[in-house]
């Protein structure tokens, strides 16, 4: 079991990296791959490939090679033993992570940190939601051996829906796309770990895969600390119609990138039309104003809070990108860890790449496989 203290310098989290990563990743040689989707031109049907200034170049290393432990079922058994489809077998740990330009160095680094810490990686099953299927020929690249799927996500679903809230990145439709998993993924598929992008996991993911939901819907650390309160606004608390719905639930603040789903009893409740129900009634004001200021987290807390099922703190060590308006350091919560989450406005690839890390970057930085990016002959 992995127990860290408090982390107040630079030279001590450099030292938990030691701790919290099977090493310090001596990874090969780099080897620069690129998409094929971002080379730098605009292809037109009839036309000569032209510059596009806005194409963003992609480089990683190839992750290393990965297998099952010894009593792991092996692969071959995984896609032949039942006749079904690989990603219909029982066998497997789902994953559901997104992949975008701004965020995809955090998705390569968290689905690098998951594989190196599983002792059945070639069990787990990435199921990837993109706007863009470009980047599918780049996982396919770095992770050689990687059993993925890649599901698109059409913003449209959810435009008319988003409002603005207090940082822009929140305002993204893929953002929203964890509300339809139950829809995306094959009905196959009864159950599912959402993780976001900006984490690396240094556990084995499967023991979080087996907690038991104790027939609730959603499993996820809860904060009942926390000043619930903060995240809805004036106008919701004073509208007993509003704030009535939390009545009898003894809500707690939880957050909903590191969730386990049961998506079985999420279609059979109908939760994505319910979610979409609270969306509708920030967006429309109805008169009294907006309800939240945050993006996607206060309709789940408003479907799901007093309804979770408790998981480990050790499973979502939040917080580490500091807060939604300035950035700031953090330290880690007392206690073991299994999850290091940079959920706020300050994200360790960002912070490394200007040269102005925070001292829990450190521990990110081993799972980060990007690159310089290939110079256009």
């Amino acid at each position: 079991m992995l127990w860290l203290m408090r982390v107040s310098s630079f030279f001590t989290a450099a030292l938990l990296t030691v701790v919290l990563s099977p090493s310090l990743q001596s990874f090969p040689p780099a080897e620069a791959i690129r998409s094929s989707h971002f080379d730098g031109y605009l292809r037109f049907p009839g036309q000569i490939a032209v510059p596009d200034p806005r194409a963003r170049h992609f480089a990683f290393r190839r992750a290393p090679l990965f297998r099952n432990a010894g009593d792991c079922i092996a692969r071959s058994e995984t896609n032949n033993s039942t006749g079904s489809s690989t990603v219909c077998h029982p066998s497997l740990v789902h994953i559901a992570i997104t992949l975008d330009e701004e965020y995809l160095r955090g998705s390569i680094a968290a689905v690098n940190s998951i594989i190196q810490h599983s002792s059945c990686p070639e069990n787990v099953f990435f199921h990837f939601l993109v706007s863009d299927t470009g980047l599918e020929s780049l996982v396919r690249s770095v992770f050689a051996q990687l059993q993925f799927k890649v599901y698109y996500f059409d913003p449209n679903r959810v435009r008319g829906l988003i409002s603005t809230s207090v940082r822009q990145a929140l305002e993204q439709p893929l953002n929203y796309a964890r509300n339809y998993l139950a829809d995306l993924l094959e009905a196959c598929v009864s159950r599912v770990i959402y993780l976001d992008s900006d984490l690396v996991v240094v556990d084995d993911v499967a023991k979080l895969w087996r907690y038991d939901l104790g027939g609730r819907t959603v499993g996820a650390p809860e904060y009942c600390h926390a000043n619930f309160t903060k995240y809805f606004t004036k106008q919701f608390w004073s509208d007993p119609r509003l704030s009535g719905t939390f009545a009898g639930r003894n809500p707690c603040y939880f957050n909903t990138g590191v969730m386990v789903m049961d998506l079985d009893r999420w279609r059979r409740g109908g939760f994505t039309s319910r979610i979409e129900h609270w969306m509708e009634v920030q967006k429309a004001g109805g008169g009294l104003g907006r309800i939240y200021e945050l993006g996607s987290l206060p309709p789940f807390l408003l479907v799901f809070a007093g309804r979770v099922a408790p998981i480990e703190h050790r499973w979502n060590q939040h917080g580490l990108g500091g807060d939604n308006v300035r950035g700031s350091c953090r330290d880690l919560h007392s206690g073991p860890v299994s999850l290091l989450h940079w959920s706020g406005s300050g994200k360790p690839w960002v912070r490394l790449g200007s040269g102005r890390p925070c001292p829990l970057d450190a521990l990110w930085a081993p799972y980060d496989l990007y690159g310089p990016a290939l110079q256009p002959r």
